[in-house]
């Protein structure tokens, strides 16, 4: 046990004294959420550039009004009433060429050679029928529906389409809809009050404070904070993962190559010397654990945040050591099986593709489970050990509370399972790090898992 401890600490040492774990620490963060953070540094660079578009109104009168909307939209939505500054491009609605009330396809892909060169931004076909309304009824529907008969029909194919769509689509619906109500001889006034939605706010529960007996709960929940949290602490075990044991891959194949394990193993047991690196990762883990879990709780507090923290952050924070020892141990025996087994990089990373992919697994159904935890489904995925880890603490953040049976049998079987990674880990280890020259084939770790 003394030969482990200071293998352990041999390898924490070497972990946490280099720049590149430090430089490490402080990029790893800004690479999960470089997304978040260029979309805020970049939010204001958008591209201004005036907008033809080219319309083909069949209906007769839309034109003219949604002129009017986009004459608005220049003047109130693309520049910012306080600083005059353009934030969005301009709408230049144009007449289309063609004055056939029924162009044929030919004339239709001859007007969009425009589009594509460059001339106009897109084509509006708006159908001569699209105020009409009918009543449908589609194979598998009980009652009938009501749809519009005719369509609006927008040809494009550049980037910032979008936009433009959500423009026109709002701007026609609205003008529509007018026409519908004066026909029907329904004052707006009335049909705008009749539409006034109901506010639905979503809140904490309530409780009662045992020590001095006050209501305590019931703040305002804001929107996307119950995915973000889970969100949050799978990827942050991700992160402690990647850090933590995937260095140890890079460790067991140096010793190997410059023949310091042989030096080593005439000192030590080829399992004192693996489980020596192991709980050496495991505390190299726990630091970076603790530095990103402490630095994210104070700086949700400092910006506000600190009623969305969760009441139950200590049992959360228990777990989040518990699961998150138990993989990186896992995990860790899974690397340096491959490094002991591999004689260089470019072999170790072919071998490493499967673990990487039982590893990230969790992250490809993540949301399934966070949107419904407490699902047949969720229960079952977060009891298969790779995936224990990150979707357990999942639904631990997530749900509103889970039977303690669950994550304790989750510890047990990732339990069972590092057990079960660390012997085969350490069959392979014991024979595959002193081979030089030649790496191991899939048929060859199987063999000395099974005969030693």
């Amino acid at each position: 046990m003394r030969k482990i401890i200071v293998i352990a600490v041999r390898e924490y040492q070497a972990a946490v004294r280099t720049k590149a774990f430090i430089i490490m620490l402080v990029a790893m963060p800004v690479l999960m959420s470089g997304g978040v953070l260029a979309h805020v540094l970049l939010k204001d660079q958008v591209d201004t550039t005036d907008r033809v578009i080219a319309v083909l109104d069949h209906s007769g009168t839309l034109f003219d009004s949604l002129q009017d909307a986009a004459n608005e939209h220049n003047e109130h939505e693309a520049f910012d009433d306080e600083t005059g500054k353009q934030q969005l491009p301009r709408y230049i609605l144009r007449r289309s060429a063609l004055d056939t009330d029924d162009p044929t396809t030919l004339q239709l892909a001859e007007e969009c050679d425009k589009v594509r060169s460059g001339e106009v931004f897109a084509l509006v076909v708006i159908g001569a029928d699209v105020r009409e309304v009918k009543e449908e009824k589609s194979a598998g529907q009980e009652k009938p529906v009501m749809r519009t008969v005719g369509g609006i029909d927008i040809y494009s194919d550049a980037t910032t389409f979008d936009d433009f769509n959500r423009w026109l689509r709002s701007r026609v619906n609205s003008m529509i809809q007018k026409e519908r109500f004066a026909a029907a001889n329904l004052p707006q006034e009335k049909v705008n009050q009749c539409l006034v939605p109901v506010p639905v706010q979503a809140r904490k529960p309530l409780g009662v404070d045992t020590e001095t007996g006050e209501v305590i709960g019931g703040t305002r929940k804001r929107e996307g904070t119950d995915i973000l949290i889970p969100m949050a602490t799978m990827f942050l075990m991700f992160m402690v993962i990647t850090i933590g044991a995937a260095p140890l891959i890079n460790s067991v194949l140096e010793e190997k190559m410059q023949r310091i394990a042989e030096v080593l193993l005439g000192s030590v047991t080829p399992f004192q010397l693996m489980g020596g690196k192991l709980v050496g990762m495991v505390g190299v883990s726990m630091t970076i654990l603790t530095l990103y879990l402490g630095g994210a709780v104070l700086g949700a507090q400092q910006a506000g945040f600190g009623e969305h923290i969760p009441s139950n952050l200590g049992a959360l924070v228990g777990w989040f050591v518990v699961f998150q020892a138990l993989a990186v141990l896992m995990c860790g025996a899974m690397f340096i099986a491959i490094g002991a087994a591999c004689s260089d990089m470019k072999e170790a990373q072919t071998m490493l593709m499967p673990v990487w992919i039982v590893i990230c697994f969790p992250m490809f159904i993540w949301f399934i489970v966070v949107r419904e935890p407490t699902s047949t489904f969720s229960v079952i995925a977060s009891l298969v050990p790779p995936c224990t880890p990150m979707l357990m603490m999942l639904r631990l953040a997530s749900a509103p509370g889970l039977p303690l049976w669950q994550p304790l049998l989750g510890v047990v079987l990732v339990l069972l399972t590092t057990v079960f990674c660390v012997f085969v880990a350490g069959r392979i280890f014991r024979v595959g790090i002193l081979m030089q020259g030649k790496g191991a084939k899939i048929g060859d770790l199987i063999r000395w898992t099974v005969r030693g």
